[in-house]
């Protein structure tokens, strides 16, 4: 659940704003975060957890 929208497209001149680089940076390490807490969260679980879910313990590392 990141705070910023990060798939929305830049116009040409906020890509030189540099308050604008820094919400990107900080929302890519938001989102990097996310990611990382939710796969600890998943490794953590067993196999018959993980199969409850839908997932197995290959699909961890794609997410």
């Amino acid at each position: 659940m990141a705070v910023f929208d990060t798939s929305r497209a830049l116009s040409e001149g906020a890509r030189t704003n540099p308050a604008t680089l820094i919400t990107r940076l900080f929302g890519a390490a938001l989102v990097w975060n996310d990611r990382r807490v939710t796969r600890n969260a998943l490794t953590a679980l067993s196999s018959r957890e993980l199969d409850d879910i839908g997932l197995s313990r290959g699909d961890i590392a794609n997410m």
